[in-house]
């Protein structure tokens, strides 16, 4: 389990979170949605180490992740997927991977393997340069290259950003399988709540740096005052 508390992150005199708390259950996905300028990224970055808070505090199973580099995060089990792939267009989908499982916890081969049996497109395409790729693959493979490595929770920024809504469809049914059939504990920041909240179990949503709602998925999902105000949804 996460557990954030008290989390406040600064980008010189822009408050980009304020006072945010909230636990990540083990095993579930959690949804954190909201407007542009929300927060979201900024908190996947600061609990991979990538930004800094200038208060509050993210325990991972009792170990506290504030104040540690972000390659000793990752060795805890923590994968990050961020917003645009982040894939090397210039590497093969192969080199990806083998990138990908540099801080890894498992072997490479058994790991190559898992991936490609669960991205079959990948395994057709090893040997092709990432920048070849459909905008599903790519983001295929940059989730594949964040599993490789067997994290324990995988940050997902935007993953269905610039893709047609049967790519996403798929991408989300791809984490849900990851969650239900591997007790993944995934953390899903998405621009497009709706998409989000049919395979969570769990929402945050996050206003201008602040949390403005955290409860289950179907909660959040229900609640036409959130829908319309916070994520910008109507029935």
């Amino acid at each position: 389990m996460i557990r954030i508390a008290g989390l406040s992150v600064s980008y010189g005199a822009v408050r980009a979170l304020r006072d945010v708390s909230f636990e990540v259950p083990t095993g579930q996905i959690t949804a954190v949605i909201g407007s542009n300028g929300a927060g979201k990224t900024t908190l996947l970055r600061t609990i991979s180490g990538l930004v800094h808070p200038v208060a509050g505090s993210i325990d991972f199973d009792g170990t506290e992740l504030v104040g540690m580099h972000t390659e000793d995060i990752a060795r805890q089990g923590i994968g990050h997927v961020p917003e645009g792939r982040g894939v090397i267009e210039e590497f093969t989908v192969l080199e990806n991977l083998r990138l990908g499982a540099l801080h890894g916890r498992g072997k490479l081969a058994a790991g190559l393997e898992t991936q490609f049996e669960l991205f079959p497109a990948l395994a057709a395409r090893r040997k092709q340069a990432a920048g070849t790729l459909s905008g599903g693959e790519r983001q295929m493979l940059a989730m594949a290259r964040a599993l490789i490595g067997e994290p324990s929770v995988l940050l997902l920024d935007e993953p269905s950003l610039g893709l047609a809504p049967l790519v996403t469809r798929d991408v989300m049914m791809t984490i849900d399988k990851l969650c239900a059939e591997r007790g993944l504990t995934v953390v899903l920041v998405e621009q497009n709540a709706m998409s989000a909240l049919q395979v969570a179990d769990r929402a945050v949503v996050l206003h201008v740096g602040d949390v403005a709602a955290d409860d289950r998925a179907e909660i959040v999902r229900a609640d036409e005052n959130l829908r319309q105000y916070y994520l910008g949804v109507t029935t």
